[in-house]
């Protein structure tokens, strides 16, 4: 296909042309074949970094500086991707330069895609994913989304600069100072799917180990989006920069144009960026904000964080259905929990090494845990139990059964996570289990359906004069790098001190707060305690099991009970004690 040509303007208020086009044809960029090399993110940081405007001063920061305290602004700083590296590299020597072209691009196409630790990178190539890659990239019908296979753009104006690209035009207005280009592409989701999706060289297995032609796909993001009906065009399109850029009427693109009160009428995006990895965000604040090295305001890291929070408050839903009572000779019956995604993607998604998802239940009488499934155990992760449910992508080598060593797996032992709304079967994006069932229309739904069911349990009455209540709860929890994961990088890692580091890091910011994306409470009229003043019954609290059968589906008899979505996500206190 050929280019066509474009009139570029240029902040010296000269016009050059220049190659553009809605497609260019081309090969992914190649170690040194950049003549113009990535503009330091600092530079940009310079104009780029502003506070909101009066009218929506209280609203969500806008600056495009704030993706510099993102996972992607500090994809080349994460403690734990480096600690994976090293562990990858021993299990493959040299087969981490696809690792090193998504985290750290500015070292790949610098030629130095061999690095394996933090400590041999150079100070610009800290910001990660920044400014220029995204502002530089080019659309690329010829290669295949994933694996960072980017095309960056190195054709200079006359201002002997690469023009940033996006989605504005200047015509007869004023622009900026620097070289731009007017390119749609940079809010596709093509675009981000650039980088997410991840397919390794092993060869996928079934459970048998027969091939079955394709290669792993270790993340499929993307690819999720695309076979989701939120990727078909019509009133349910939504791509991934309006979950993760939103869209904000009449703002300016720099501090300069926003001091004027000079905005573009179209509008922009927020530069959240926003996933759910909250506790490393905490963790890399400690460590480059104001009280560690200063590379980063602290500002910028609680605006990551606070977008964090926003993003997750509305990742999913929780439907459920309550008996009207509970009789603890009888035990806990008719408990039914429907977790419905919102997201245009498996929920979680991403990276699935050391993360898991799960739903907690519990029944309290006062402050004593009566009935529970699903607990967090400080220090030690989520506790195994009959009912428990959790929502996690586990993938290993077949043939030896390890788990966490990312370039060697190649099977799915499974895949719960909750698919998006409309996702087409196959075989590269589909569940792996019993747990979903297709739909008539031939796609996964979107939710997943479990009820619960526990045996009499002998509890003291503590307040016999008065009426008796127990409160059933049920949260939507989740836990990116779990304990297990955090000391497989320490103990496997025989490289150099990467796990070990993690392991520092983490045990400094102190236990580990599941994440809450959704919950629902409900208070019921509690029977069948057992009197204070019986000797028989004297000492006597708590259950006397915690078996159960999950799976319900029948809800005949039952109370409905509205489902809420929380309010508050973040990092919450859960229920690590055990029921006496």
């Amino acid at each position: 296909m050929v280019p066509r040509m474009r009139v570029l303007s240029v902040g010296s208020g000269v016009v050059a042309s220049v190659l553009v086009g809605g497609t260019v044809m081309a090969a992914p960029t190649q170690p040194g074949q950049l003549t113009h090399t990535l503009q330091p993110a600092k530079e940009c940081v310079k104009c780029h970094a502003f506070p909101n405007p009066q009218e929506l001063a209280g609203e969500p920061y806008i600056t495009p500086a704030a993706s510099q305290a993102s996972m992607m602004g500090n994809a080349a700083r994460d403690p734990v991707f480096w600690a994976g590296v090293a562990v990858a590299h021993q299990d493959e020597p040299g087969g981490t330069e696809l690792c090193v072209r998504c985290h750290v691009p500015r070292a790949f196409v610098d030629k130095r895609g061999g690095v394996i630790a933090m400590e041999e990178l150079l100070p610009t190539d800290l910001t990660g994913i920044d400014c220029e890659l995204c502002h530089r990239l080019l659309a690329d019908d010829a290669t295949p989304p994933g694996n960072a296979a980017y095309q960056i753009d190195d054709m200079v104006g006359l201002d002997g600069d690469v023009p940033k690209r996006g989605p504005w035009e200047y015509d007869g207005g004023k622009v900026p100072l620097h070289g731009h280009l007017a390119d749609d592409y940079i809010g596709t989701s093509r675009a981000c799917g650039t980088c997410h999706d991840v397919t390794t060289s092993q060869m996928r297995v079934d459970a048998e180990g027969a091939p079955l032609g394709v290669a792993f796909g270790e993340q499929r993001t993307y690819s999720e989006w695309e076979r989701s009906a939120y990727a078909v065009k019509g009133p349910e399109f939504k791509g991934c920069v309006d979950c993760h850029m939103p869209a904000v009427d009449n703002v300016a693109g720099c501090a300069e144009f926003n001091t004027e009160g000079n905005t573009h009428p179209t509008g922009g995006r927020r530069h959240d960026l926003a996933g759910a990895n909250r506790r490393m965000v905490e963790l890399l604040k400690q460590v480059y904000g104001d009280a560690g090295e200063g590379a980063i305001d602290d500002v910028f890291f609680d605006i990551a964080i606070d977008n964090i929070d926003r993003t997750l408050a509305t990742a999913a839903t929780l439907e459920v259905t309550a008996p009207a009572s509970v009789d603890l000779t009888q035990g806990l019956a008719g408990l039914a929990v429907k977790v419905t995604n919102n997201t245009g993607h498996k929920l979680p998604t991403g990276y699935s090494e050391g993360r898991v998802m799960w739903l907690e239940v519990t029944g309290r009488y006062g402050d004593e845990v009566v009935y529970a499934s699903g607990r967090w155990v400080d220090g030690q992760g989520l506790e195994d139990d009959p009912q428990l449910r959790t929502y996690e992508g586990r993938a290993l080598e077949l043939a030896s059964k390890t788990r966490f060593h990312l370039l060697r797996n190649n099977h799915w032992e499974v895949d719960s996570r909750i698919p998006p709304k409309g996702l087409k079967k196959n075989i590269e994006t589909d569940p792996v289990g019993d747990r979903y069932v297709v739909l008539p229309d031939q796609t996964w739904p979107n939710y997943d359906k479990v009820g619960y069911s526990f045996p009499a349990a002998q509890v003291v009455d503590a307040t016999p004069d008065g009426d008796d209540e127990m409160t059933l709860s049920v949260r939507l929890l989740y836990v990116i790098n779990t304990p297990e994961y955090v000391e497989f990088l320490a103990d496997e890692n025989v490289t150099n001190d990467a796990g070990q580091q993690v392991a520092a890091l983490f045990s400094e910011l102190g236990p580990v707060a599941p994440l809450e994306l959704a919950s629902w409470s409900q208070t019921v009229p509690l029977t069948g305690l057992m009197p204070m003043e019986s000797e028989s019954t004297s000492g006597m609290t708590g259950m006397t099991g915690m078996t159960g059968t999950s799976g319900m589906t029948g809800t005949s008899g039952m109370t409905g009970a509205t489902g809420t979505t929380s309010g508050s996500s973040g990092e919450v206190p859960t229920t690590g004690e055990s029921p006496t």
